[in-house]
């Protein structure tokens, strides 16, 4: 897609759906979103066109979106790519591996850094032992590829425990 303003490729995508009239989209290239964002041009899109001028008056660039959509979580090993993609984490410990550049998103988006909405009746698995698990679990997958089965069996055998089932023997 191209820009409206010009030829170049469009990178922002900007779509507003409070109007009356229905959404409005803006197809913009770096150059014109940073023009029209800064210089507080009055557009349909005013609402996140706020949280944009943020991220570009915080220099933002391209390379540094790149340099970021790299980052990878050492322990599901989610890119920050994927996130973006995907608006899911891999793992609890995500939150804290990206906490620095999940802040100003959640705060665009929610206006808060604090859940405030309804929570689980059934008590969840605390953080630790999920990523225990993720990290087993990929630890298990790579012994099974490098055909360590007696690795893989004890990797099962703690993921078992974690979860609490029964260990399984070889005759049942």
């Amino acid at each position: 897609m191209k820009c409206q303003y010009c030829d170049k490729p469009a990178t922002f995508h900007i779509t507003e759906l409070t109007e009356p009239d229905g959404p409005q989209v803006l197809h913009l290239c770096e150059q014109h979103a940073r023009n029209v964002l800064q210089k507080g041009e009055p557009t349909p899109v005013s609402s996140v066109a706020g949280a944009l001028a943020k991220q570009l008056q915080l220099g933002q660039t391209k390379e540094e979106l790149r340099k970021l959509d790299q980052k990878e979580c050492p322990v599901c090993g989610i890119t920050f790519f994927e996130f973006r993609n995907s608006g899911r984490l891999g793992c609890p410990l995500d939150y804290d591996f990206f906490e620095a550049d999940l802040k100003p998103l959640l705060l665009n988006i929610h206006d808060s850094l604090e859940h405030t909405g309804k929570r689980p009746t059934r008590a969840a698995a605390t953080a630790d032992s999920q990523a225990d698990l993720i990290r087993l679990r990929k630890e298990m997958e790579a012994a099974v590829d490098r055909e360590e089965y007696e690795k893989a069996s004890e990797l099962r055998d703690q993921i078992n425990a974690i979860q609490g089932e029964p260990k399984r023997r070889g005759n049942a």
